[in-house]
C-alpha cells in the first residue's frame, strides 16, 4: 500500500502541467475519495491508502489531466463558505464571483427596505443562494435559458434552505415586458454574471471542452448578452436601484460605455478583482 505523501506527491507531480492549483487539486481529490477532510489528509501524510482505492486515484488523475475540471469530478464546487452541487450543465463558479456577491450584500445591508431582488443567467444559483443565505427576508428571481440548468440551481436552494424566497423562471435573460405576473413590477437590485467570451476565442480555451458553451459564449466581442441585458434593465430596476454585472477583465471601458449609453442618469463604477482586473461593473440608477 502507498501513503497519503507518496500519492500527493505523485499527483501533485502530474497535475501541475495542466492546473495553477495542483497542490490543493491533489488535496481535494484525495480527501474525496477517502472519505476524509482536507485537513485531514495535510494531517496524516503516513497513513496508508487501501490498495483498492488506488486504482480509482489512478482513473480519476487521468481525468484531470486529460482537462476535465476537478468540480465535475467531485460534483460540487465550494463558493462563498458553502457547497454547490455543479454538473456539467452549468458553469462551474469562480472565486472572482465573489466579488460580486460582497458588493451586493454591502448595499443590501445599507439599504434594509431594498429586499426584491434578480439574478439573471442564475447557472449553479451561487449568487442567488448566496444573496438568499445571507439576507433573511431577500426574495428573488432567478432565470435561466437553460431549464437543466434551473435544476441543478434550485436543487442547490433547497440545500441550503432558501427554495422558498427564490422563483424560478426559465427565459432569455429578463422577461419581457414587465408584468405583475412574473413576481415584481421593479427589482431593487438585479446582478448578472453572464457569458462573455468572445466567440471567436472559444475553440481556443481549455474551458470550453467542458463547461456549457451556453454559458460562455458573449457573442462577437463577449457582450452580446450584457448589452441586451442593459437595454432591458430600465424597464426593470426600481428607482435608486443596482445594477451588478461581472465582465471579462478586458472588457472594461467597452462595458463603461455601454452603460453610459443606457443610463443618462446614474452612478456608474468599475471595480478590480483580487488580481487587479476589471471585474465588476456597478450601476446605482437615480431617479430621473
Amino acid at each position: 500500500m502507498t501513503t497519503v505523501e507518496a500519492w500527493l506527491n505523485e499527483m501533485v507531480k502530474r497535475l501541475s502541467a495542466v492546473s495553477e492549483t495542483a497542490v490543493l487539486d491533489a488535496q481535494v481529490l484525495l480527501a474525496h475519495l477517502m472519505d476524509k477532510t482536507r485537513t485531514w489528509v495535510v494531517a496524516h501524510p503516513e497513513a496508508e491508502i487501501p490498495e483498492e482505492l488506488e486504482e480509482t486515484i489512478g482513473a480519476w488523475l487521468k481525468r484531470l489531466e486529460a482537462g476535465e475540471p476537478l468540480a465535475y469530478l467531485l460534483g460540487y464546487r465550494e463558493f462563498y463558505g458553502r457547497r454547490f452541487e455543479v454538473t456539467p450543465q452549468v458553469l462551474i463558479p469562480r472565486p472572482e464571483t465573489e466579488l460580486l456577491v460582497e458588493r451586493a450584500l454591502k448595499w443590501l445591508r445599507a439599504n434594509p427596505r431594498r429586499r426584491r431582488a434578480a439574478d439573471v443567467g442564475t447557472g449553479s444559483g451561487c449568487i442567488a443562494v448566496s444573496l438568499a443565505a445571507e439576507i433573511a427576508d431577500l426574495q428573488v428571481l432567478a432565470t435561466d435559458i437553460s431549464l437543466p440548468a434551473l435544476r441543478v440551481a434550485r436543487r442547490n436552494a433547497l440545500k441550503h434552505g432558501v427554495d422558498e424566497r427564490i422563483r424560478w423562471l426559465q427565459c432569455d435573460l429578463l422577461p419581457s415586458p414587465p408584468s405583475r405576473t412574473y413576481y415584481y413590477p421593479r427589482f431593487d437590485l438585479i446582478c448578472a454574471n453572464l457569458p462573455y467570451i468572445p466567440t471567436s476565442l472559444l475553440p481556443q480555451l481549455e474551458v470550453a471542452r467542458y463547461e456549457p458553451r451556453l454559458a460562455l459564449n458573449g457573442g462577437e466581442d463577449g457582450l452580446a448578452l450584457i448589452r441586451r441585458l442593459l437595454q432591458q434593465v430600465p424597464k426593470w430596476i426600481a428607482p435608486e436601484g443596482l445594477v451588478l454585472l461581472e465582465i471579462e477583465a478586458s472588457q472594461g471601458m467597452a462595458a463603461l460605455s455601454i452603460a453610459y449609453d443606457t443610463f443618462s442618469s446614474a452612478q456608474i463604477h468599475l471595480y478590480p478583482d483580487l488580481a487587479g482586473h476589471d471585474r465588476l461593473l456597478e450601476i446605482l440608477v437615480q431617479e430621473e
